[in-house]
């Protein structure tokens, strides 16, 4: 049985792992557990799982949680995260919360000696050279749940490196594939929410329509494979069926396939290098989807796929600035105080005002995260 430490567990992929769980008592427990703001949800996990840790957001919140559960540690804030992350109990430790509040709790885990299932994208993105280096020094395995990086993972499996020509990353296109850049001007909020076929997240759903978020998924495939940017492509592929696909010299494609449901790269990502039963998955059948549709990625239109390329091949603090730049404009346009398109030239203004440095620390990436975010903010 594996101890499962769950960051994120009230987000679109932490209910998912939760799913899991609850499908295979068996082979997982969870042991230690965080969540944001949704404390309902948090309390429903307490009670039908029973964890030995939980951390929420606010103090207030888990003051409230410790008058109800007294027979469980509750702890709060950035603080708390970090603790759930490296509960002595745990084993593998999903990493699921969104944005770079995600990248300490992964070191430290790491440092901790557990295993890393990965689905915060920051933690790469941002400083990449730096969690890739702590993985081997500590030799923590770093397990991708993306499914676009889980694909590439499973199509490599028993492959040698050295054979790969490239890897293709699929793109649905989002929300708004369909649109032309003079039909986004006045698109909502609620617009860019409807993916047409992914339950995710309201921030990781406006990236997709964005397509910062292959963006960002470039960066990490970067890390994580070990492959310069020239050999990662993106392909705009509607029906989500093909995951990702990997290039062989001999020019051999290996792709792997499935209906889009999160739970399969979660999965795959606690079992590896074994397999379980998915339950309730449905099942794919290429002679119901009958034509699979692909294109060739405009870097025109989707500009902020052309900015990470960018950012990555720059290194150093870029990709750190792109991702601040990101998240900082993504949340304005929640809240309705930009336009749709304003994201994109806020990461550009953000991008071409900053000054690079090589190879930093983790203090000074979040110092220029934070640095980034006030810039963005200051503006609105």
């Amino acid at each position: 049985m594996k101890n499962i430490n769950l960051l994120g567990a009230t987000g679109s992929i932490g209910v998912q792992t939760i799913d899991i769980i609850r499908n295979h008592p068996e082979e997982f427990k969870l042991t230690a557990v965080s969540g944001g703001r949704n404390i309902d949800g948090i309390r429903a996990i307490l009670k039908e799982f029973k964890p030995e840790l939980v951390s929420v957001l606010n103090r207030e919140d888990a003051e409230r949680l410790k008058s109800e559960f007294q027979d469980v540690t509750i702890l709060s804030g950035n603080e708390g995260l970090i603790e759930t992350a490296v509960y002595h109990k745990g084993d593998v430790v999903v990493n699921a919360v969104m944005g770079s509040v995600g990248l300490i709790p992964t070191m430290k885990a790491m440092e901790a000696g557990k295993s890393i299932a990965l689905a915060n994208k920051e933690t790469l993105v941002t400083a990449g050279h730096i969690v890739m280096a702590a993985s081997k020094k500590y030799e923590t395995p770093i397990l991708p749940v993306d499914s676009e990086h889980s694909a590439i993972f499973q199509a490599l499996q028993g492959e040698q490196s050295k054979n790969i020509e490239r890897l293709i990353i699929t793109a649905s296109g989002g929300s708004f594939r369909d649109k032309t850049r003079s039909e986004l001007t006045n698109v909502t909020v609620e617009d860019a929410l409807n993916h047409p076929n992914w339950s995710m997240g309201s921030k990781i759903t406006i990236d997709s329509a964005t397509m910062m978020n292959k963006g960002l998924e470039v960066i990490e495939a970067h890390w994580l494979f070990d492959l310069p940017y020239e050999q990662i492509d993106v392909l705009l592929h509607q029906e989500s069926i093909i995951h990702s696909m990997v290039e062989f010299h001999d020019s051999s494609v290996i792709a792997q396939l499935g209906t889009p449901d999160m739970r399969v790269p979660i999965q795959y990502a606690l079992t590896y290098p074994d397999r379980l039963p998915l339950i309730e998955a449905k099942r794919l059948s290429l002679a119901d989807a009958a034509t699979l549709h692909f294109k060739k990625m405009d870097f025109d239109r989707f500009p902020c796929l052309q900015y990470a390329y960018e950012a990555g091949k720059t290194g150093g603090t870029m990709p750190t600035v792109l991702n601040a730049a990101n998240e900082a404009a993504v949340g304005l346009f929640l809240e309705r105080k930009i336009p749709f398109l304003t994201i994109e030239s806020l990461i550009e203004q953000a991008m071409e005002r900053h000054k690079p440095i090589e190879n930093p620390g983790l203090e000074t990436i979040q110092e220029v995260d934070q640095d980034t975010r006030k810039y963005i903010e200051s503006l609105y």
